[in-house]
């Protein structure tokens, strides 16, 4: 069994070192108050059981709390307050110098709970290591000086979770959706180098894949841009390639044969299209931002976003070439074929190309065939999305269909009615018509459901008068974020705020206006809508007795978040939080407060936002259905799944799903998996099995459990992770069942 240091460093239980620090506590106090040598022991053997069934790798302040506990359980109170004291005093010693053990645990790769909190960094890489530096020193600066004590201790306590802490410090924002057209058709700035509107498909890729990496380097969250900004390039290239065929034919003396041309250019505009998506997979994989990772990135295939039809043409050959690449996958350090994390990819369903009889339908097949294998693209359906999102004016069925800005987070419907007037000064500004790209994420906060239902005892009176305490502490910490980019000026990220990206501001100039009106959002996160529900009526959300209180806590923090909006002018959102690394802070968190609770606490985890529990059997359609509402209530970002065994050889039941999805609900993924072990060539699922109290990952062919020489890839929060997780997210991917 291992516990978790102060640094972060992992290390095997030692009860000698609980015995010892009672007996030091013990000993300071008269012989008549002492405890026992049998209690001594009884008290360090309580804890030691107590931290074996916990449910996850306990820390040492875990551990200190537990100590006191079974001191008192015992009845010598003068002993506990001399063990107490005795914390108190190595806090204060401890207190100038934590930010330092941290940073060093970081330099020598033993920070465990760094080492897995983002399953696509790798945290002994010096670039990984150099971000999570300057993260921990942003985390006390945040801590210590940006942020109310009463929002830094429900944050340290698990009661709301302040996102991206180690990037408050400076000036930045969560995620966007990236205004490629206006870029790549009227020109840009990168790194101070003029970049005009490029002459072929295979330059527009490359400038794209530039822009991709500036904009991740100047903000901590997602971005998406769309294929459709790339597709008016593909006609360039055709009118280009078909110049130098006739030019060819001339210097040969020969007679031009219409067909043939035509036969010619388009062989080579296809090459041209493979040689420029090669450029946007593999660079986009490649490429290291300055916070030590691949680009957060998101790829929107969506036929209908076309002006014309000779351009939803062009852009069905480049899905067509992205999807057979994402097939086919990246190869590892071994020359093996493999799945990568990134680009993500959407891939819009629509009745173009949803059926067997239309028109685009082969594209969807290829889609089947590379979600079977590699997990992507993931469906937005126009038709449900149509329904729910709808700006100015709009009726439903008519609203609006577009990305999410990276994984999940959407961005509100354009409430101005006139694309907001142009307020960014964007080159491809069309009066009228709604406005999506350009737009950004302020931040997020997230509030855990299960705490407000463990605090009020189960009372229902109690919780709605918590809830409303804890939304209102929620909304103090979103402030904070909106508050810290007041002021920001067009010169803290010019890619963004000036040269195209987001905006084309004025250098000096601040990018208040961006933040009100609807321009922007900002996110109130929820996580454990099923834990919270169960513990209040003592059934799952899914079960009729459980869903009416699970809709009303929905609607009341989307109601919350109308108000609030209405108060400021500022676009709160409701946000189904992904939860990685927090799932298990919040599980540690629960068990602290409020014990062991069977069906309640006793996982490593917490549900994500809405989700159905990740061990309730439920059919895949059904699953769907039932979630399908909870996304209309989490308006600022939301996405569900099904969990699938292999589909390679079933890829009709793949499609049939696909279907369901575009007439049922809004955007949703099919969870395959896609494994590869370096030792002996198992391709298949690798396992997770149990070591000492620890998960760890195992080749069921060969036994191989080193992670260096394990290709593992699994859907964690929307976005593909490929670097492990921690114990609270391994136990969650262990003990998800099929639906399929």
């Amino acid at each position: 069994m291992k516990i978790i240091k102060r640094s972060g460093s992992e290390v095997p239980f030692d009860i000698d070192k609980i015995v010892n620090a009672i007996k030091a506590a013990n000993n300071e106090v008269p012989q008549n108050e002492r405890l026992t040598d049998e209690q001594v022991a009884l008290a360090a053997h309580s804890v030691e059981w107590l931290c074996g069934r916990s449910g996850h790798t306990v820390s040492v302040e875990e551990i200190q709390d537990m100590v006191e506990d079974q001191i008192m359980a015992q009845g010598r109170y003068t002993v506990a307050r001399k063990y107490i004291i005795y914390r108190y005093v190595q806090s204060l010693k401890r207190h100038s110098n934590t930010t330092d053990d941290k940073i060093l645990s970081l330099i020598e790769c033993n920070n465990e709970e760094a080492k897995q909190e983002n399953s696509n960094k790798n945290p002994t890489v010096n670039s990984v290591q150099r971000d999570y530096m300057a993260g921990e020193v942003s985390k006390d600066i945040t801590m210590r000086l940006l942020l109310p004590p009463e929002v830094v201790r429900a944050h340290n306590e698990g009661i709301i979770h302040f996102h991206d802490s180690d990037y408050f410090a400076q000036h930045m924002h969560n995620c966007d959706l990236v205004n490629l057209e206006d870029m790549l058709q009227n020109g840009t700035v990168i790194s101070g180098t003029m970049i005009e509107r490029p002459h072929s498909f295979s330059t527009a890729c490359n400038i794209a894949t530039q822009i991709i990496a500036q904009v991740a380097s100047c903000q901590y969250g997602g971005q998406s841009i769309s294929l459709t900004h790339l597709a008016p390039f593909v006609d360039v290239s055709r009118q280009k390639i078909r110049r130098q065929v006739l030019q060819e034919i001339n210097q040969l003396g020969l007679e031009a044969n219409a067909d043939r041309v035509a036969e010619v250019v388009e062989g080579r505009l296809r090459d041209e299209i493979r040689r420029g998506v090669q450029t946007i997979q593999y660079q986009v994989v490649t490429l290291m931002t300055t916070n030590g990772q691949a680009p957060f990135v998101t790829v929107f295939m969506y036929l209908n976003e076309a002006r014309s039809e000779a351009e939803k043409h062009d852009l069905a050959m480049i899905v067509e070439e992205t999807l057979r690449q994402r097939y086919e996958g990246v190869k590892n350090e071994a020359g093996v074929w493999i799945t990568p994390a990134f680009p993500k990819l959407i891939y819009v369903l629509e009745e173009d190309n949803v059926r067997e009889d239309s028109p685009y339908f082969y594209l969807t097949q290829m889609a089947a065939k590379c979600t079977a294998k590699r997990m992507v693209p993931d469906y937005i359906s126009e038709k449900k999305m149509r329904e729910m999102k709808l700006s100015k004016g709009e009726t439903e069925g008519n609203g609006d269909c577009y990305t999410c800005m990276g994984c999940r987070s959407f961005l509100t419907p354009d409430r101005s009615g006139n694309g907001y007037d142009n307020v960014a000064n964007a080159g491809n500004y069309e009066p009228g018509k709604p406005k999506y790209y350009g737009r950004f994420n302020q931040g997020v906060v997230t509030i855990s459901l299960p705490d407000v239902a463990l605090s009020s005892h189960g009372d229902k009176a109690k919780f709605w008068e918590i809830f409303d305490e804890r939304l209102e502490l929620c909304r103090k910490a979103l402030m904070c974020r909106h508050n810290r980019l007041k002021g920001t000026l067009s010169d803290a990220a010019p890619i963004l705020w000036q040269y195209g990206a987001l905006a084309r501001l004025e250098k000096g100039e601040p990018i208040d206006k961006l933040l009100y009106g609807g321009y922007s959002t900002i996110s109130l996160g929820y996580a454990g809508l099923y834990e919270c529900v169960k513990y209040m009526t003592g059934h799952s959300h899914t079960e009729a007795e459980g869903t009416p209180f699970a809709m009303e806590v929905m609607q009341h923090m989307n109601d919350k978040c109308a108000e609030w909006k209405a108060e400021t002018n500022i676009d709160f959102s409701l946000y189904g939080t992904p939860l990685e690394s927090t799932t298990y802070k919040f599980a540690k968190a629960l068990q602290r407060r409020f014990g062991v609770i069977p069906g309640i606490t006793d996982k490593g985890y917490i549900t994500n936002s809405y989700h159905v529990h990740v061990t309730e059997q439920i059919d895949a359609f059904d699953k769907l259905k039932f979630e399908s509402a909870f996304q209309r209530l989490s308006p600022g970002g939301a996405i569900s799944y099904v969990e699938v065994p292999n589909m390679q050889d079933n890829l009709k039941a793949v499609i049939r799903v696909m279907q369901y999805i575009y007439d049922n609900i809004m955007y949703a993924e099919l969870n395959t998996k896609s494994d590869y072990c370096q030792v002996c060539g198992f391709d298949g699922e690798i396992q997770i099995v149990e070591d000492d109290g620890k998960l760890v990952w195992e080749c069921p062919h060969c036994g191989n459990r080193d992670q260096e020489k394990l290709n593992v890839a699994r859907r964690t929060c929307g976005y593909i992770g490929t670097q492990f997780w921690n114990q609270g997210r391994t136990q969650e991917i262990k003990d998800r069942v099929l639906h399929l």
